[in-house]
């Protein structure tokens, strides 16, 4: 119901629901303001009209209930505040789950796409180089020499996760500011050149259920730019798939069998 009052995408994480509640709150207390404001302007401009008061009077108005409606609208912002956002955004930066029970990537954002890196089957990260980088075939400057990186797995604009899984997103810039947006997901980060900032969230709709959903078989989750990035900001536009945990295992599996090469030997040696 949220969703459709303030046209807000189709919810699909854990957390977008509170999220979608904090939002609702915000906007009932604009429009309480806006009315209020606005009221109370008309009647002033009635109230004080020149021919009633044909002579100014510099003491003003005087009266309790405008000191009490500002107490009032205090109270309202100290809900929105203590009560709702604070709690939220402390979840989402202090309460990260066990890096052992998610599912962790790297995001890397470039003037104009997303570049995704997976941990192999180690579940570690293997070491990069910003010498070793090439828009074309090692967008991410993935040193294939360490051990680590000898299985992970890279993706451009295309971003896999399975459902009802922790995941954990590690964001980050090769160049100017972007801004990783996963409307559905409720997530929004800058992407800063020379930081990694972890953002996180447990998917709860697979895009197989979203397409049911919405009725549209072709139907994807993207990834937005929210940051105006350069002349191609336009396009820098990627995909997220959401999997069940079987089908997210198998996408695995079939990067790992083609990154090693149909003859099984390794491809990168």
């Amino acid at each position: 119901m949220i969703e459709k009052l303030l046209g807000l995408p189709a919810a699909a994480s854990e957390h977008a629901h509170r999220m979608d509640v904090a939002l609702a709150w915000v906007h009932v207390l604009m429009v309480v303001l806006f009315v209020g404001w606005s009221l109370y302007f008309i009647y002033v401009l009635a109230r004080f009209r020149k021919s009633r008061n044909p002579k100014a009077n510099h003491a003003g108005a005087k009266g309790t209930w405008s000191k009490a409606i500002e107490i009032g609208v205090v109270i309202f912002e100290g809900f929105l505040l203590i009560g709702l956002s604070m709690p939220l955004w402390a979840e989402r930066v202090s309460a990260f789950p066990d890096t052992t029970q998610a599912t962790e990537v790297r995001v890397i954002g470039e003037q104009f796409a997303w570049n995704v890196h997976y941990p192999g089957e180690d579940g570690v990260f293997g070491a990069t180089s910003l010498d070793l980088m090439d828009a074309a075939s090692n967008p991410v400057g993935l040193d294939r020499s360490d051990p680590n990186a000898k299985d992970d797995i890279t993706t451009v604009n295309q971003l896999h996760l399975p459902v009802d899984k922790p995941a954990i997103v590690h964001v980050m810039s090769k160049d100017v500011i972007h801004s990783f947006a996963l409307q559905e997901m409720r997530i929004k980060q800058d992407a800063v050149p020379g930081l990694s900032i972890p953002v996180w969230f447990v998917p709860t709709v697979t895009t197989e259920e979203m397409r049911e959903i919405k009725g549209n078989p072709e139907y994807n989750y993207e990834i937005a730019c929210a940051q105006l990035c350069g002349l191609g900001h336009y396009r820098m536009r990627g995909f997220m798939t959401i999997h069940t945990q079987e089908g997210f295992d198998a996408w695995m599996a079939e990067q790992a069998e083609y990154l090693s090469g149909d003859d099984g030997d390794d491809f990168w040696e």
